[in-house]
């Protein structure tokens, strides 16, 4: 299915979104909606934008080429000076972006700072690849956090969930790299592949995706073309 070329930015500008990797958003909830033959499809709900175009980053000036886009909105006494005047630049003086990542552009993309990319990019049908955040779950052991196996609680075995042996001897007289152990868990920057867009909803800046999405309901994601740039 073809996709929306074109969004409006703020100085009236057409934003070409088949030139743009994707567009950064909010998970909202998960909910389900019913297909034509009456079977039940998990949905996620993600706030896809408006985002505004920060900063054009060019091979000329910086070595590569890619877009800064900003997301979200928050009071300008939460943002530090030098990022206040980033922000200005741009064009934004009260509501400040929360969320600002770059995203990869076509070779001969046009864009300029104060634009906004929105949702309408994306079209019912239109492959995705989701990256989030996954719920932090906090100190772990090694059962939870690695799928360990208990061992017997029988015969005076007094280390029913613990890690066991940590490593060899005198050679190499080290723990070696890589070993499972107890530790912080989730946090880490999951993406979700060949997920879907099953519709989206311009007015209410929202994409309805197929399936799970990474991270806890409020939580920043990047939502990617699969077949941008071939």
């Amino acid at each position: 299915m073809s996709e929306n070329a074109t969004s409006t930015g703020t100085n009236g500008a057409r934003v070409d979104g088949t030139k743009l990797r994707g567009i950064l958003g909010r998970k909202l909830q998960m909910t389900q909606v019913f297909t034509e033959d009456g079977r039940m499809q998990p949905v996620t709900l993600i706030e896809a934008g408006p985002c505004t175009v920060l900063q054009v980053r060019s091979v000329e000036a910086d070595g590569y080429q890619a877009l800064q886009l900003g997301f979200g909105g928050r009071r300008s006494a939460k943002v530090r000076k030098p990022q206040m005047g980033h922000f200005k630049k741009a064009g934004l003086e009260s509501l400040l972006p929360e969320f600002v990542k770059e995203l990869e552009i076509a070779p001969d993309a046009a864009f300029a700072t104060g634009q906004v990319v929105d949702c309408t990019m994306f079209a019912a049908g239109t492959p995705i690849h989701v990256i989030g955040t996954s719920k932090g779950k906090g100190f772990a052991g090694v059962i939870k956090r690695f799928h360990h196996h208990r061992k017997p609680e029988t015969h005076g075995c007094k280390s029913v969930r613990e890690p066991g042996s940590n490593g060899m001897a005198t050679t190499p007289g080290r723990v070696l790299r890589g070993k499972t152990r107890p530790g912080h868990m989730g946090t880490d920057q999951v993406t979700l592949k060949n997920l879907k867009v099953i519709s989206v909803h311009p007015e209410r800046n929202l994409l309805v995706v197929s399936g799970a999405v990474p991270g806890p309901a409020g939580g920043f994601v990047i939502v990617n073309k699969v077949a941008f740039g071939k």
